[in-house]
């Protein structure tokens, strides 16, 4: 079902979501391979087919001729069959070296200087955080990737509690992501646009609402994003926005969520501080506005069934405030 929706949704990318449209050195790689492996096998395939032709014609033309003796049926067959088994062994040591060559050309971006970024997997959301290469310091933001174009970035891939596996189809392959394990993924994207990460391993109720925004951005486009996040979240100076802050605060979204230059300061939820920057929200499962805002925190359930964040109650106007203040949040 993973590789039926990486090769048909569309998604929230600007071009196919597909393994079919490879946007940076990875994919490209393990598109070559699966061009030559289509083609050996078709190939195998259509020989298949023709010398069962071939043989079903040899047979009806023979049906009433006298039969060969035993050396002249014998002979063409034991040629065929040495040709055959020669053909296939050279395809199977043509993809097995393929194979290897590929492999080789996926590590081989791990002997250069890398973006180093940490993706932490959560039922049914993305922890990113990125180290800063100014102070080393990481850099905290959730279901969103941003990745300059034309530099490799390494991936360090964790799960918090289940078995998840990351997948970013346009740009590399999929890597699992495995509770008390770091695995490493090179992804070097080389076209700028929107693409789509999945959850590739089923994890749960709504592994299907496991999605990764991927932003290819230029290389100064990057450093400005990074520097943004980078900084704490601004005060308010409008009594709604006030307001909402003081109910982020003072509330229990505080408990478990982050805001950067507030004394929010919750872990077991994604860090909101320019929470009004994303294009989704709940791990991709609602485009980001005002209303979906409001609706997420007053009752997730409802949205996202099995979701470990409990709903928010509030007044109308409380609410508003609080929906209006999150997505102030840039």
């Amino acid at each position: 079902m993973a590789l039926l929706a990486a090769i048909l949704l569309p998604g929230a990318c600007d071009g196919p979501h597909s393994v079919l449209d490879p946007a940076g050195d990875q994919a490209a790689h393990l598109h070559g391979l699966l061009n030559l492996m289509l083609w050996v096998c078709g190939i195998m395939y259509a020989l298949v087919l023709g010398f069962l032709a071939w043989a079903l014609w040899r047979t009806i033309r023979r049906r009433d001729a006298a039969p060969p003796g035993p050396d002249e049926s014998q002979r063409p067959l034991r040629i065929g069959l040495g040709a055959w088994a020669g053909l296939v062994v050279a395809g199977l040591i043509l993809l097995s070296t393929a194979s290897f060559l590929v492999d080789r050309s996926l590590a081989a971006a791990r002997e250069h200087e890398a973006l180093s970024i940490r993706i932490t997997a959560h039922q049914w959301w993305w922890r990113v955080a990125y180290r800063d290469p100014a102070s080393g310091e990481w850099i905290e933001t959730a279901n969103e990737l941003y990745l300059p174009a034309g530099r490799t970035a390494r991936l360090e891939l964790v799960a918090e509690d289940v078995i998840h596996s990351f997948w970013v189809p346009n740009l590399s392959g999929k890597l699992d992501v495995i509770p008390g394990r770091t695995n490493l993924l090179d992804i070097t994207p080389r076209r700028v646009g929107w693409y789509r990460g999945n959850c590739a391993e089923f994890c749960g109720l709504q592994h299907t609402l496991m999605a990764l925004d991927v932003r290819v951005a230029p290389p100064e486009e990057f450093s400005a994003w990074l520097a943004a996040q980078a900084a704490s979240a601004s005060q308010p100076s409008d009594p709604v926005l006030a307001r909402g802050q003081d109910l982020f605060v003072n509330g229990t979204c505080a408990a478990c969520h982050v805001v950067r230059g507030t004394p929010a300061d919750g872990r077991s939820g994604p860090d909101l501080t320019h929470v009004g920057t994303r294009r989704s929200i709940a791990g991709g499962a609602l485009p980001m506005n005002r209303g979906n805002l409001q609706g997420w925190f007053l009752n997730p359930e409802a949205l996202k069934p099995g979701t470990l964040m409990p709903a928010v109650v509030l007044p109308s106007q409380e609410a508003d405030a609080l929906a209006r203040y999150l997505e102030w949040l840039k």
